[in-house]
Formats: C-alpha cells, structure tokens, sequence
C-alpha cells in the first residue's frame, strides 16, 4: 500500500478528516474522526509506518505473529501498535486501520456516532 491509498482509505471513512497539528512534527499527518485520532503516519517516510489504535489483547497477539508489528512509537504501547505498512498484505492494512477507527467511533457520544451511521 502506498502513502497515496493509505490517505485516501482513512478519509474514505466516514467523518474522517487530515490534520497535522504538531508544529513541532510538521512531516506528522493524523486521521481523525470527530477530533479523535485513529491513524498516525508520516506519508514521505520510507518505509511508510502508521500508529493504529488496537485492543490491548489483540495488540499483543499481532505483535507475536508479525514482526513488522510493535508497540506505538511514543505513544500508550498497551493501545496503540505500529504498523510498518509495506511489509503487510494490503487487505490485513486496511483492516487494522478500519478496527482503529471503530475503537475510537465506540468511545463517541451516541448522536456522534448516529452522524457517522455507526450505532
């Protein structure tokens, strides 16, 4: 998967907005959705990485089975795991990235949620 598709997969989600609001990381892009982040990247990076938010259990199981899988970089390594996008299928990418923003939807107030027709 490419910076390009990885962008466009996270704003294809609904609500989903760019930012970058580290001034001090000016090369630091996230996704969020409702002013809560789900996806961290720096896009000109080689290899592309992306800091996805994950249950903790299912954190630690995909940091077992793939070694392109860590705990985020600077940020809670018990939610957050660090995904070096490249050397994973694109599908299984696409899929974490989905499972991040959905954890984040969960946490939104009912009405929020209704908006993103996420009940």
């Amino acid at each position: 998967m490419t910076a390009q598709r990885l962008r466009s997969f996270c704003l294809g989600l609904a609500g989903a907005v760019e930012d970058v609001p580290f001034p001090s990381a000016p090369g630091l892009t996230v996704f969020k959705v409702e002013s809560k982040i789900f996806a961290l990247c720096a896009l000109d990076e080689d290899p592309l990485t992306v800091s996805l938010k994950c249950d903790p259990e299912e954190a630690v199981r995909l940091r077992e089975a793939y070694p392109s899988i860590v705990p985020g970089w600077h940020l809670n390594k018990r939610h957050w795991n660090t995904v070096t996008v490249g050397e994973l299928p694109q599908r299984m990418v696409r899929e974490l990235v989905e499972d991040s923003y959905d954890l984040v939807v969960a946490t939104l107030p009912r009405a929020a949620r209704l908006r993103l027709d996420r009940p």
